[in-house]
């Protein structure tokens, strides 16, 4: 219940959570790009990207289980532990901003990430 995020555009429901779930996928994309990079794990910039976005896309389902898990677990809890609202698409916009947040961090990061990887002497 963030009061910034109350009825921005004009949503009925508080969307802070949003842009966690947009980092979910903005951050490990990072991380999948440096190890898939450093450990030359794939061939090819298609390659790279196709395994990166399937990293995080697994990353934000693994993390969407998780809360399936706990809400079943803790019974009658479960709307106000998974916090979606009434909002009846909310796993899937979920994971729909973490996938954007993916192809965000590679459109915006890879050019600066190439650019510091060139000067780590370890990485060819």
């Amino acid at each position: 219940e963030v009061p910034f995020f109350d009825n921005l555009f004009g949503s009925e429901r508080n969307n802070y959570d949003k842009v966690g779930h947009f980092f979910q996928g903005f951050v490990p994309a990072l991380l999948a790009r440096e190890i898939l990079l450093r450990k030359k794990v794939v061939n090819g910039r298609g390659w790279l990207i196709t395994f990166v976005i399937s990293v995080c896309l697994a990353f934000s389902a693994f993390y969407e289980l998780i809360e399936w898990w706990v809400a079943v677990l803790s019974g009658e809890n479960a709307e106000a532990f998974l916090g979606t609202q009434g909002y009846v698409w909310d796993t899937q916009s979920d994971m729909g901003l973490a996938l954007f947040g993916a192809i965000c961090s590679l459109l915006v990061l890879s050019r600066v990430h190439d650019k510091q990887l060139k000067n780590v002497k370890d990485y060819l």
